[in-house]
């Protein structure tokens, strides 16, 4: 006996084995068996087999007009035997019953389910419009599969004209567009970037790494919304010193600036001026809850997406020639007795005499000029002054970091300027240009950073006014991190360490302005007028966001910092390079901030010299391969601090041109060495990058 029967929402058919009460055990064709119960059986039948019945029924139900079915079919609810009489009249097989049972079964559009091997007609107005939705979907089809044809033979279809982008990082999954994408990609092997890249959808590799960060860090653009600039109080004292700034050609963001005044008895009052937005912004305004969302400048090689609007940084940045309002840290110190006697912080208008430029002064502004007190350049008794103070301040630190079991910070390791040529073709030729850390220029700044970010953090504590403090301990696995009440840094060799000295670029830092004018201008009562009270949820949520964030720039600049070290292989054509080996087969690239693996170096010394051929580059995924051609044993020995920061491969850059690189090659070197310390076998100090953190760097990028 052969049965047709309903199993798991389709009709099949099989060959009775056996019949047990109410249920049979069946025999596909196909050779598997099954259980079916009396109540799912919808036909029994001796012939045909049901092979041959499934044979039959394939080819009767491609001759069945669901249109004249549909026309048959009673309005009311009906069993499919019944319509199979109506259809091939009295006499139909159980074949004809089958394929009439598996049209009515499998179209839905025109007959509704109503009980086993029961169905009922689709309203006709239902139809119509069920038919019409089809015939949509399949001119969809074809549509989508034209496009996919498109894409396989290298044409962008016009439909995908600017949506390319949108496609690949914000996609409308059922749209025929990213469906004829996805069937096109599988076809050809090849990921969306690629295809997008090839079609002409996207215009290159760099267009593609700023596509995707702006797509899921400015997600509504990058322009700001119409602002008034505030201005800040017109009651500030003017201060009676000439400052001056110290910064990379192409900076923008002057954050800060220095000025040297005499005393009796051969002490200086040194002056560290820093630009003052909080003067004129508030907490909750329009101007904060713009910097508030994007809570750092982003820097990247050629551009940058600045935190507060240009109209806002040109009315605040130290500029030269102008009356800028600053918060300014004084500090009297006696050199003779080498101490810091007093420190005092004003809000005032400072007057800017220069903005002075530590790329083009850095051959002439040497440690031996400012040692001898010779040489020709602008403010050079302030800048001496200034050199044997750093060098005191300097010194204080290292003793505080010996005090925790770290060795004194090196300065060995180079730091990298990315600076972009236009050429006349609308093409960008990449220059990288090096330069050693711990020069005068950036010790000089670096320490006077340092000094404030210190001091005010200290000035805040006392008050009991919360601030944003970045803590880290020399041992232990406590990596840097920041809170917002104060604890020793002891990677800097400071009792306390508040980001302060970037308030246009960084948020962090505007926060912190914000707490120090309160301390400035009410003194005890500060803690009941500051912006920010204790346990402020705004605050501690301010400082969560920012560490994501910061993270989140910091790697788009690495990212498109290594495109730009691709680019420039290609572009200087080299074939051979110099490299170091680092660990675990990476080596880092001796003339650019360009660190890659080579597995056959994976049991290489630390510090070897290798000499590498230069492959395949590969601006979409980043990497370049790499054959070794020579390996020089025991040559070009590299300080195990220095190898250890670029392990950390993520922290190979400086923050900004002059102030900022300063900083960061004390600041973040000190942090990498505590950071490092804690997994190292023996004390050890690794001079690294917070301001290597990448972001906070202006004008030219730096690694």
């Amino acid at each position: 006996m052969q049965l047709l029967f309903e199993e798991g929402g389709e009709i099949r058919a099989g060959t009775v084995l056996t019949q047990q009460g109410e249920a049979y055990q069946v025999e596909l064709p196909a050779g598997k068996r099954t259980k079916v119960k009396s109540r799912d059986v919808l036909l029994q039948f001796d012939k045909p087999g049901a092979a041959e019945l499934l044979s039959q029924t394939a080819s009767l139900s491609a001759e069945i007009d669901l249109d004249f079915l549909w026309e048959c079919a009673p309005e009311e609810e009906f069993g499919f035997t019944d319509l199979a009489a109506e259809y091939y009249g009295a006499g139909a097989g159980p074949a004809q019953q089958a394929a009439l049972a598996m049209a009515l079964h499998g179209n839905p559009v025109y007959f509704r389910r109503k009980g086993r091997g029961r169905y009922q007609r689709a309203p006709e107005d239902q139809l119509k419009a069920a038919l019409a939705a089809l015939e949509r979907k399949r001119q969809q089809a074809l549509v989508q599969a034209g496009y996919e044809e498109q894409l396989k033979a290298g044409e962008l279809p016009d439909a995908f004209r600017g949506k390319a982008l949108q496609l690949l990082f914000k996609p409308d999954k059922n749209s025929i567009e990213y469906k004829a994408m996805d069937a096109a990609c599988t076809a050809l092997g090849m990921s969306p970037m690629r295809l997008m890249i090839r079609v002409g959808g996207v215009e290159n590799a760099k267009a593609l790494h700023e596509a995707k960060f702006l797509s899921e860090c400015f997600p509504k653009g990058t322009g700001f919304p119409d602002v008034t600039v505030p201005e800040p109080p017109a009651d500030l004292p003017r201060a009676e010193v000439e400052a001056f700034s110290i910064d990379d050609v192409t900076t923008t963001e002057i954050d800060d600036a220095l000025s040297v005044t005499p005393l009796d008895g051969g002490r200086i009052r040194v002056g560290i001026h820093i630009a003052a937005p909080a003067l004129g912004m508030r907490r909750g305004d329009g101007l904060d809850a713009i910097a508030r969302q994007r809570l750092s400048t982003v820097y990247f090689p050629g551009d940058k997406i600045t935190m507060l609007p240009d109209a806002v940084v040109e009315r605040y940045t130290l500029q030269e020639g102008r009356l800028c309002p600053a918060v300014s840290l004084y500090v009297v110190y006696d050199p003779v007795a080498q101490l810091i006697l007093s420190s005092e912080t004003r809000a005032e208008l400072v007057p800017i005499e220069a903005n002075l430029r530590h790329n083009l002064l850095e051959d002439v502004i040497t440690e031996a000029a400012l040692t001898e007190g010779t040489g020709d350049y602008p403010f050079r008794e302030a800048l001496t002054q200034l050199w044997g103070f750093a060098g005191f301040l300097y010194d204080e630190r290292q003793r505080a970091r010996i005090a925790s079991g770290l060795r004194p910070e090196s300065h060995s390791r180079a730091d990298f300027s990315f600076y972009l040529d236009d050429q006349p073709d609308g093409s960008q030729r990449v220059r990288i240009e090096q330069r050693r850390r711990g020069s005068p220029l950036d010790k000089i700044v670096a320490e006077l950073m340092i000094l404030a970010n210190s001091t005010w953090g200290k000035l805040l504590a006392d008050h009991g006014v919360p601030g944003i403090y970045r803590t880290q301990k020399a041992w232990g696995m406590n990596r840097t991190r920041m809170q917002t009440y104060p604890a020793p840094h002891e990677g800097l060799g400071v009792m306390q360490y508040a980001w302060s000295t970037s308030p246009l670029r960084r948020y962090v830092d505007l926060v912190n302005q914000w707490q120090i004018l309160a301390v400035a201008q009410h003194g005890v009562t500060a803690k009941l007028v500051a912006p920010f009270k204790p346990k402020d949820a705004d605050l501690l949520a301010a400082v969560a966001d920012f560490e994501g964030t910061y993270a989140a720039y910091a790697e788009h600049q690495a990212t498109m910092e290594r495109y730009w070290c691709l680019r420039w292989l290609v572009q200087e054509r080299r074939e051979r390079m110099m490299a170091t080996v680092l660990k675990d087969g990476a080596v880092r690239f001796n003339e650019i901030p360009l660190i890659t693996r080579v597995p056959e170096l994976a049991q290489a010394p630390r510090g070897t010299q290798v000499l590498l051929e230069i492959g395949q580059t590969d601006e979409i995924s980043l990497e370049v391969s790499c054959r070794v051609l020579e390996v020089f044993a025991g040559e070009g020995e590299v300080p195990a601090e220095e190898l250890e920061v670029d392990e950390e491969a993520a922290e190979v850059s400086a923050e900004a041109a002059a102030e900022i690189a300063a900083e960061a090659a004390a600041e973040e070197a000190a942090e990498e060495a505590a950071e490092e310390a804690a997994a190292a076998p023996l004390p050890d100090t690794v001079e690294g990058a917070e301001g290597a953190a990448r972001p906070g760097q202006d004008g030219p990028s730096q690694a």
